[in-house]
């Protein structure tokens, strides 16, 4: 199957996936195999949300709108345009999967079978249900998929090379067992935002989107403020407010009792407005509704801190410009160049 033949199959599959891009589920005529897979992904999407209660319909819709959004021919072809299949020998390629988010590992599933690989994928026992259905739809739209397609629940055997996601525990096991593999194995990484006390109201209210995205689940999701001294965080507070909604889910509540008490009883300082609560920490990583904050001195420090820092953090959202840089409101909305953890992932597939 040539590279064309491959990308308009994802681009059918993107068109599939804008008709669960709203709440309001729209079927399309025009959208190929619609009778036999529209009603049967409501059905996936109903176990999804069953099986995982951090996978609402709002979190699972917006997954699909960015897919959707993304998977156009132009974007595809702007995105592989620098690299060259020609040489390309067709292994097969395993891929271990996180569950933190819906749809989390589709990134490293497209890029294996878009390079013309096959693919073998573990997925996580929290987001098991979509996938292997879009899988099916893509073998619909494309026959010659057919094959290169493998979901696995036991042990891993007869593959080439691993792509494998997990915490930094998990890692070091990867880095072990897969030793005698190309691979490229993911750790744990936060996503931070350098506030220089020149935001706006509508700065603060697309930050919110980045902290309270997927219940702040994913990694690149804001964990971690850096704030000039004395900062002032009225104007922060009010741009969250229209995530307030967000108590009001059962798993988030639990979460936020739960670390409230924690640092209440532990006598540590935080702010809190009912639904967040932001903390003085250095570590990156926070609890779900909590934000870690940190002060510094001035900016050029902070760049080399953040340079130094740049295995742990995914991305950086601010209005000043430094490595890594996203607009507040768009860190969950990466394009496909925008490698996890600044891997290219297609150039290592190239060279398997």
């Amino acid at each position: 199957m040539d590279l064309e033949k491959r990308i308009n199959a994802f681009v059918k599959l993107g068109e599939f996936l804008s008709q669960f891009s709203t709440l309001e589920f729209t079927k399309i005529d025009t959208v190929l195999h619609n009778d036999l897979f529209f009603d049967g992904f409501k059905h996936q999407i109903k176990l999804a949300k069953e099986h995982n209660g951090w996978f609402n319909t709002d979190n699972i819709v917006y997954a699909f709108n960015n897919w959707s959004n993304t998977l156009t021919k132009n974007n595809l072809s702007q995105w592989l345009s620098k690299y060259n299949f020609n040489t390309l020998e067709p292994k097969t390629v395993a891929i271990i999967m996180a569950g933190n988010i819906p749809l989390v590992g589709f990134h490293d599933f497209l890029s294996v079978l878009i390079s013309g690989h096959q693919v073998l994928v573990k997925q996580s026992s929290n987001d098991k249900q979509l996938l292997p259905y879009l899988a099916k739809y893509l073998e619909y739209v494309e026959p010659e998929f057919k094959g290169s397609i493998r979901f696995t629940e036991d042990k891993l055997s007869n593959f080439d090379a691993v792509i494998a996601t997990g915490s930094d525990n998990t890692a070091r096991y990867f880095e072990y067992y897969f030793k005698d593999k190309p691979s490229i194995i993911r750790k744990n990484r936060n996503s931070v935002a350098v506030l220089t006390g020149k935001e706006t109201a509508k700065d603060f209210e697309n930050l919110s989107e980045d902290i309270f995205r997927y219940y702040g689940l994913g990694c690149r999701n804001v964990s971690k403020l850096f704030v000039p001294k004395d900062y002032n965080f009225e104007g922060f507070f009010k741009g969250m407010y229209k995530w307030h909604p967000i108590i009001e889910q059962a798993k988030y509540a639990n979460n936020y009792d739960y670390n409230k008490a924690v640092y209440l009883m532990s006598e540590f300082d935080m702010l809190e407005n009912g639904f967040l609560m932001i903390k003085e920490d250095t570590s990156y990583a926070s609890p779900i509704a909590t934000v870690f904050y940190e002060y510094y001195d001035n900016l050029e420090q902070l760049e080399q801190r953040l340079v130094l820092d740049s295995d742990r953090i995914q991305c950086v959202v601010s209005n000043y410009k430094l490595d890594n840089q996203v607009p507040f409101g768009a860190s969950q909305n990466p394009q496909l160049w925008d490698y996890a953890d600044n891997v290219d992932t297609i150039a290592f597939l190239l060279k398997i």
